[in-house]
């Protein structure tokens, strides 16, 4: 019994560290877009600011679909927790489908905007839609991480270590997603709204 314990407090601590550094990655990185933003808010008195300008359509598609990951996610950590493999499976599979089409979207509105003249850098760039390009590309960074995850968590799925009583590595994939759904609809808002 006391073997039990120990097992079952050494997995409880275990769980508290990696989401306790999970927690710190997200601060830190809450902290960079906070800067990005932030000189985003100082750089519109410019003269050369952009008032109107349209938003790439494929912005407010790939909104829809992170989302729509978020939803994915967090039914495949719904599923595990009742040792449901085979929903499990299908709701991972998914998220990682919408994560892929989620990064073909922005790529689509980076060539939407490029098609609308405004180019990231060089002589015909403008700094708004620059702002733009990095606060996205950084985002997009930040995914490909959430990317990688997510196929070490199939993996480990596949090598079936996870179950009712052992779904850490899914919770905290969760975790993480659910922060680049918030973080890039936060991020959508305000460039929609403070351009």
């Amino acid at each position: 019994m006391s073997m039990t314990m120990s097992v079952s407090e050494h997995q409880e601590r275990t769980a508290r560290s990696y989401k306790m550094i999970l927690l710190f990655a997200i601060i830190s990185m809450v902290m960079m877009f906070a800067g990005l933003t932030s000189a985003f808010i100082v750089s519109k008195s410019r003269v050369d600011w952009l008032k109107d300008f349209s938003f790439p359509s494929a912005f407010f598609g790939s909104t829809a679909v992170i989302i729509a990951c978020s939803v994915a996610i967090h039914l495949a950590k719904k599923a595990i927790q009742k040792d449901n493999r085979q929903q499990t499976t299908v709701f991972l599979l998914a998220t990682l489908v919408l994560g892929l089409l989620f990064v073909a979207l922005q790529f689509t509105g980076f060539s939407q905007l490029i098609a609308m003249g405004y180019y990231p850098t060089g002589a015909s760039s403008v700094i708004t839609t620059t702002f733009m390009y990095v606060i996205a590309f950084v985002h997009l960074l930040h995914l490909a991480g959430g990317l990688i995850s997510l196929l070490i968590v199939i993996y480990n799925h596949f090598k079936q270590k996870y179950n009712s009583t052992q779904t850490l590595g899914i919770e905290l994939a969760a975790i993480y997603w659910h922060f680049l759904d918030l973080l890039w609809v936060c991020l959508f808002v305000f460039l929609y709204f403070f351009k």
